[in-house]
């Protein structure tokens, strides 16, 4: 008689190696959860405040709008220019940290440590650094913007010059061209879609950091919204929370339009 096997996709061991790490996964979340000593009383509480806050939110206070216009304003331009400026230091960062365009080993790790510093570091400790160093404003808000965003750029704009198609740059480089116009003409046409993508999606991030940097002194929105609050004035924190929102929304269209022209 022939012998049919049962086909399986995974081995006893791979099955028992899959329950073993679900159970470390449920007891290391069930040791955590019982580390944060959480006092559960406060949620019976939880929904009186809540309305309680809300009936002093509402209705907002619309008077205060004209004072939350220029803020606004500057949040935005925090965004604009930080974007900007990480763009621009990004370029030769992500050069150096793609496997294919580094000049050298050494050269590839330093790419990697520069990518690695900027994200490991949250944006409103950027800005507590710059505030510190510059002082209150748009400036620090801005340059913390811009380090922050320098690893989220540089990382995915290396990955885009890894998987270019090298034979359009040897093609480049047959013709006699330098490294700087084989880089122009034949790595920069093949990610500039993804270039353009990475700009916008990061752009439309920093708007929404650039409403909280403020709390730290660096300008925007954030300043007027925690001085509100310091002050208990909960209908102006609600004008200016719904101000926040209409340019979150804003900024969301105008990133989703400018990433469907690009593809």
């Amino acid at each position: 008689m022939t012998d049919y096997r049962t086909w399986e996709r995974r081995t006893p061991q791979q099955r028992v190696g899959r329950y073993v790490l679900i159970l470390i996964a449920v007891v290391a979340t069930a040791v955590s959860w019982q580390l944060l000593q959480i006092n559960y009383s406060y949620l019976g509480t939880a929904p009186v405040e809540f309305m309680d806050l809300v009936n002093r939110m509402y209705p907002p206070n619309v008077g205060y709008t004209g004072a939350v216009v220029s803020p606004l304003i500057e949040t935005v331009h925090i965004a604009i220019l930080g974007t900007a400026l990480a763009i621009l230091m990004s370029i030769p960062v992500s050069l150096l940290g793609a496997e294919n365009t580094t000049p050298n080993r050494y050269t590839f790790l330093l790419g990697k440590f520069i990518i690695s510093a900027s994200r490991s570091v949250n944006v409103i400790i950027w800005a507590l650094v710059f505030v510190i160093v510059l002082g209150s404003g748009a400036l620090a808000g801005t340059l913390a913007i811009a380090v922050r965003s320098i690893g989220f750029c540089s990382k995915l704009i290396a990955e885009s010059i890894e998987e270019i198609d090298p034979g359009q740059v040897e093609a480049i480089q047959a013709t006699g061209a330098n490294s700087v116009e084989a880089a122009i003409y034949g790595i920069v046409p093949q990610i500039k879609p993804a270039f353009i993508g990475v700009a916008t999606y990061r752009w439309d991030i920093n708007v929404r950091a650039s409403t909280i940097i403020g709390f730290v002194g660096a300008g925007g929105i954030g300043v007027e919204l925690n001085t509100s609050i310091n002050f208990f004035a909960w209908q102006q924190v609600l004008t200016i929370l719904i101000a926040i929102l209409g340019i979150v929304i804003v900024s969301e269209v105008v990133s989703a339009y400018l990433r469907r022209k690009v593809r």
